[in-house]
Parts: structure tokens; sequence; C-alpha cells
């Protein structure tokens, strides 16, 4: 079920994800005096595809019994990191 709902993150999310991407890589060639706005941008986008995993994973969460959900919030969290990494870091705290 979980390797499904990403695949569906990825699908529909396809240029956040190169959005991100392509802000990372203007981060990596940015001058010193821009590089802190192109990390800010970059940090930004990746905040919206967190949110966005974090709402997916709620939403399906929330018709689990109490125990399941937990379990399944921390599965998800888990393939996020295995197969999203970027979008990991602030995703148990989404």
């Amino acid at each position: 079920m979980i390797r499904r709902q990403l695949d569906l993150f990825v699908e529909e999310s396809a240029n956040l994800i190169a959005a991100c991407d392509a802000a990372e890589r203007a981060y990596d060639a940015a001058a010193r005096d821009e590089a802190e706005e192109r990390y800010s941008e970059y940090l930004d986008l990746v905040e919206t595809g967190t949110e966005r995993l974090a709402e997916l994973r709620d939403t399906f969460s929330s018709a689990m019994e109490e125990t399941a959900a937990e379990q399944y919030e921390h599965e998800f969290n888990r393939a996020v990191q295995a197969r999203l990494p970027r979008f990991a870091l602030g995703i148990e705290n989404a």
C-alpha cells in the first residue's frame, strides 16, 4: 500500500520533484553571495513536498485505529526515508 502511495506522489508531484532537483543544482552552482537565497528556495520546495507527503499519510491513517495508525505512520516515514530522502527530514514532525 505505501509503495503505491509513494508511486502516486512521485507521479502527481513530478513537477515539484523536478523543481527540487533544479533548485538544488542552482544552489550548488551559486556564487557565495547567492548561495543562501538559493538554499532557502530549495528548502521551501522540500517543505512543500514534505507537507504533501504528511497530508497523504495522515489522511490515510485517520481511518485506522490508533495502534494501526501509529504503525502505518512509522512504516510510511521509513519508506519516505528510503525512497525520497530529501522529504524525510521533517516528515515525523509534519
